[in-house]
């Protein structure tokens, strides 16, 4: 049966996931996103997962509250809202049977997603074949055919490299020089310098690689291990970029809508 407004379940509540959310949020769909009760999220301004940490967060003007049960769920939507839950074990699939599934948790590989989870079901990046394990896939490299969507096949395989942000790729990206428990010592939006240092694991401190933004830093008291991402820096030099979706999540996210929408006729009855 149809519901006045269709639900859509988003697994994986980063920085690209909530790309996916907030599209679909605006199209009219009520969205909960799932993830891991404590998700190591780099671009934490930006992504629904935050909610998990603090709450709620309100990114570009649509909040995100966390909830503990699916009651909470409904009345989040009864307000406007984006719903999150930390529920890894998608105990909350079979309570609201969403009509979408969008499996945005970004682990390059396939972490249990099926294509009978939900009439629709929309994988973003590589380690899904479209047609076997979920209906359609979104490209989410970098280049010509972000946010693509690909109906047959499977989206390009990780390369292990970051995609460049104002020419750099590599040395944007920081991670943990050992293991440890992460504390902030830059605030998200701060201009740094390389070798600043931007946050401590354990009693090591971790300077910044290159001039520019810190773009993203894990929230303080994560436990990570050595040679994990845990902070972006971008060179490009523009704050607002630190507090608004980027152009790779909504690329990502206006694919997911597209594949949505063109497969409407399997959630609509």
């Amino acid at each position: 049966m149809t519901r006045t407004h269709p639900v859509a379940i988003v697994k994986g509540a980063g920085d690209l996931g909530t790309g996916a959310a907030y599209r679909l949020h605006k199209a009219g769909f009520r969205v909960l996103c799932l993830d891991l009760p404590k998700p190591l999220v780099i671009r934490r301004m930006v992504a629904f997962a935050s909610a998990l940490y603090d709450g709620r967060i309100t990114v570009d003007g649509v909040q995100a509250e966390r909830a503990l049960f699916a009651d909470e769920v409904i009345y989040i939507w009864q307000r406007g809202g984006v719903a999150v839950m930390a529920d890894p074990s998608l105990r909350t699939l079979d309570i609201l049977q969403p009509e979408v599934l969008v499996d945005a948790i970004m682990a390059k590989r396939n972490t249990g997603t099926t294509i009978k989870d939900a009439p629709v079901v929309v994988a973003c990046g590589p380690g899904f074949t479209a047609g076997q394990d979920c209906h359609a896939v979104i490209e989410t490299q970098r280049g010509h055919d972000l946010g693509r969507v690909l109906w047959i096949g499977s989206a390009t395989p990780n390369t292990g490299v970051p995609g460049k942000v104002g020419g750099e790729d590599v040395r944007r990206v920081v991670r943990a020089p050992c293991d440890g428990v992460l504390y902030g010592r830059r605030a998200i939006g701060d201009a740094v310098k390389a070798g600043d240092i931007i946050a401590t694991v354990g009693t090591t401190p971790v300077p910044a690689t290159l001039d520019g933004v810190l773009r993203g830093l894990l929230h303080d008291d994560v436990a990570v291990s050595a040679g994990l991402k845990i902070a972006d820096i971008d060179p490009r030099g523009e704050t607002r970029y630190c507090f608004s979706i980027s152009d790779k999540a909504l690329a990502i996210g206006g694919g997911v809508l597209e594949a949505v929408f063109t497969l409407r006729e399997k959630w609509r009855t």
